[in-house]
């Protein structure tokens, strides 16, 4: 029996993570964690009898703990929760599917307790990537990438001798979005109704915005860049439409090695949980022939400067991630609540980056500084 605690259980990746639970009798949950849905919150601990459950918010907390006052389970909230869920030690592994850098200190305890990571939060690698990479060596913890791209990477180099000493090249695929094909003109009077309609993933609103704007895989860039090892100039984004390579590696001797599957978040989920086992898993499979080809383009920066933007923010390094991650976030909770335009996400990070000056090998109070002062220039930047 292999016990895991997740956190962010009520949203995309989390309730994805239960479904396998389901199938696979031989994984337990002991913990959950979510925002604020206490209801949601109440179905999943009926269901799974965890040990433990967070809130976020302390209102939905004492909504949850009336709601399930008759079973036996501990409920915490806020930050100290998510950290006692995090080094629960009954957990063998935590799956980090929470949004946001709040992910941050939650992974660092469960590291320290030496639980595997499931990781599933970009933020925790693009922000604290160098310090989340050698405390993992050091506690001897596995982390191990739920994001298909980066799944499929890790996949690609199973097996292969020598690192990233080996790798040439990191072949990051991207869907192209929903707007892929449109000239900047074409993109200034996008609403979030457009921006949401993804053509072959099913995510969460951020991530499906983040999507649209190539500013994910901005995100994932500096994500494998820790992952994996390699500088920043050696991962290149290919614009893949079909979705069906999720990524792939170049090697020095030229040969590249791709892993391929229909678009479903439930494979790298799963391969994670019992890596490095392979397990039956149903749904629907690739048929090369229905399928037919397999198209690349080159992304288009001018339109989508997010992607331009994460790589000069990779290269600057420092809190200069953190810049461009949480700029990002507020941009995105503007545009859906109307207060600024598409366009304007990335003009916002690029003002973000132009005023901030970098700080070298920031410890975790200086990354947490870095987003509140970030996010208070965003949520007022244009608004004078």
């Amino acid at each position: 029996m292999k016990n895991i605690a997740i956190l962010g259980s009520t949203g995309s990746i989390g309730t994805q993570t239960l479904e396998i639970v389901r199938s696979q009798p031989d994984l337990r949950v002991v913990a959950l964690a979510a925002g604020s849905s206490a209801e949601k919150m109440e179905e999943q601990i009926r269901e799974f009898r965890p040990l433990a459950a967070c809130m976020w918010t302390q209102e939905a907390a004492e909504d949850l703990r009336v709601r399930v006052a008759d079973l036996d389970v501990k409920i915490l909230s806020g930050m100290e929760g998510l950290l006692e869920i995090s080094s629960l030690p009954q957990s063998q592994v935590l799956v980090t599917a929470i949004v946001g850098m709040i992910g941050i200190r939650p992974t660092i305890a469960a590291i320290e307790a030496g639980k595997d990571i499931a990781l599933a939060n970009k933020e925790t690698l693009v922000t604290a990537g160098h310090i989340i990479m050698p405390l993992a060596q050091k506690r001897n913890v596995r982390i191990l990438p739920v994001d298909s791209e980066h799944s499929a990477i890790f996949q690609s180099l199973n097996g292969e001798k020598g690192g990233s000493a080996c790798i040439e090249k990191i072949l990051l695929t991207a869907s192209g979005g929903p707007f892929r094909g449109r000239a900047k003109e074409q993109l200034r009077d996008i609403r979030p109704e457009d921006a949401l309609r993804h053509p072959n993933w099913n995510m969460g609103r951020k991530v499906t915005i983040d999507s649209s704007t190539l500013v994910n895989k901005g995100l994932e860039v500096m994500e494998a860049k820790w992952l994996f090892g390699v500088d920043v100039e050696d991962i290149q984004v290919v614009v893949h439409p079909q979705s069906i390579i999720h990524s792939a590696v170049q090697f020095a001797d030229g040969a590249i090695i791709a892993q391929m599957g229909v678009p479903d978040m439930k494979l790298p989920i799963q391969y994670a949980l019992f890596y490095p086992d392979r397990r039956p898993m149903g749904g629907k499979r690739v048929d090369l022939f229905q399928l037919g080809q397999l198209t690349f383009e080159k992304p288009d920066t001018e339109a989508f400067p997010g992607l331009a933007l994460a790589y000069r923010a990779a290269r600057t390094a420092g809190t200069m991630p953190t810049v461009y991650n949480a700029a990002n976030e507020i941009a995105v909770e503007r545009f859906l609540k109307g207060t600024l335009s598409y366009q304007g996400i990335a003009e916002l990070i690029g003002a973000a980056m132009e005023r901030h000056r970098a700080a070298e090998n920031p410890t975790v109070e200086e990354i947490l500084e870095t987003q509140r002062e970030t996010e208070a220039f965003a949520g007022s930047y244009g608004t004078q």
